[in-house]
């Protein structure tokens, strides 16, 4: 699978997602770094990548649709402690053999992740 890191995220998310066997590019690597909200999901969109993101506003699917996108996961941690974060990563990965974010949101908190169309 192939993602896109917000740049909210650190560099140990895009470490652990090629260490699982995904193609992981920091969007801060890219120039991205005060990129606006709908630049970056653009960026991601041209590179056929999910974006995965800390931020919640990419949750609100009138403004970021998630038929228009490769796949956006946004994290919802209780707190952003890079254990916990990793973890929900972990999460994530351990659904991409029976379920895809393409075209999708998903909300991955600590119990749960919430899949919407």
């Amino acid at each position: 699978m192939r993602f896109k890191i917000d740049n909210n995220l650190s560099t140990e998310v895009v470490d652990l997602l090629r260490s699982l066997g995904h193609d992981a590019e920091r969007a801060h690597e890219e120039g991205l770094s005060s990129a606006p909200d709908h630049r970056l999901l653009a960026a991601a969109v041209a590179e056929c990548r999910a974006l995965v993101t800390l931020d919640l506003g990419f949750s609100d699917i009138r403004v970021y649709p998630p038929s228009a996108a490769a796949g956006i996961v946004v994290l919802r941690p209780p707190y952003q402690d890079l254990p916990v974060i990793l973890s929900l990563i972990v999460r994530v990965a351990a659904l991409l053999p029976e379920e895809s974010p393409d075209k999708r949101l998903w909300i991955v908190d600590a119990p749960r992740v919430r899949i919407h169309d």
